[in-house]
């Protein structure tokens, strides 16, 4: 049987071709009218993905993502019928992987499926060929910790923030393009349009700067970022 993927949206018609489209590319799909429907299957038995729609009756969207985000760290991507950059920038802060305004194309949230579930499985596949630690600056990645540390301050990174600064720390003098980040990090090819880089990368800066970390997140426009480093004065 195929991943198993949680699927919650109140429209039924959209709920129902979501299903229809993922279940015939093998997955084992269920679907549920709400969100407190899906996080009650999840606590019994949990999903390697979720689909959530944030306007839902009852507990919302980005409420049961904050919630399963608290107990797992599988890909969650969001659904909005709403083309609101609040809703985007919150999405992400609760610790979604992705973000899908509607209408869209099922084969884009097709593409984002397999990227997200490859790029646990790569995640699975690592071994100690994997860093320990990485430093830079005034910051410490500790793989043993499943943390970034400024001085003894875990920085308070989502698995996603942690996985991509983890990610840039390695070459931390390098110029990183977005379509390299999507592609190390999310597993998204190019033929997938999608902010949540710029997003993640904004929350991490925010989140070192609230450290008091003096390494932070340049842009680099037209192009991508790289770290930036100073020394303490």
């Amino acid at each position: 049987m195929g991943h198993s993927i949680y699927l919650a949206d109140d429209e039924k018609s959209i709920r129902e071709l979501l299903h229809s489209f993922l279940a015939s590319d093998g997955y084992t799909v269920r679907s549920f009218e709400s969100g407190d429907a899906l996080l009650e299957a999840f606590r019994q038995e949990p999903a390697e993905l979720v689909i959530l729609d944030i306007m839902m009756p009852g507990t919302d969207g980005l409420t049961v993502c904050r919630e399963l985000r608290a107990v797992s760290d599988i890909p969650i991507i969001l659904l909005t019928a709403k083309d609101s950059e609040l809703d985007y920038v919150m999405g992400i802060s609760q610790g979604s992987d992705d973000y899908l305004t509607k209408p869209f194309r099922p084969t884009i949230l097709l593409m984002k499926v397999k990227a997200l579930l490859r790029r646990v499985e790569m995640d699975r596949g690592k071994t100690a060929a994997a860093e320990d630690e990485l430093h830079y600056g005034d910051i410490r990645y500790s793989a043993t910790e499943n943390a970034v540390l400024c001085g003894s301050t875990i920085v308070a990174l989502t698995q996603t923030e942690l996985r991509l600064l983890s990610y840039m720390m390695k070459q931390p003098e390098k110029a990183y393009s977005r379509e390299e980040l999507l592609s190390a990090v999310w597993g998204f090819d190019s033929e997938v349009e999608t902010r949540v880089t710029d997003e993640t990368l904004r929350r991490i800066r925010k989140k070192l700067l609230q450290t008091g970390s003096t390494v932070s997140v340049s842009t680099i426009w037209g192009f991508g970022y790289k770290l930036k480093g100073a020394e303490r004065t």
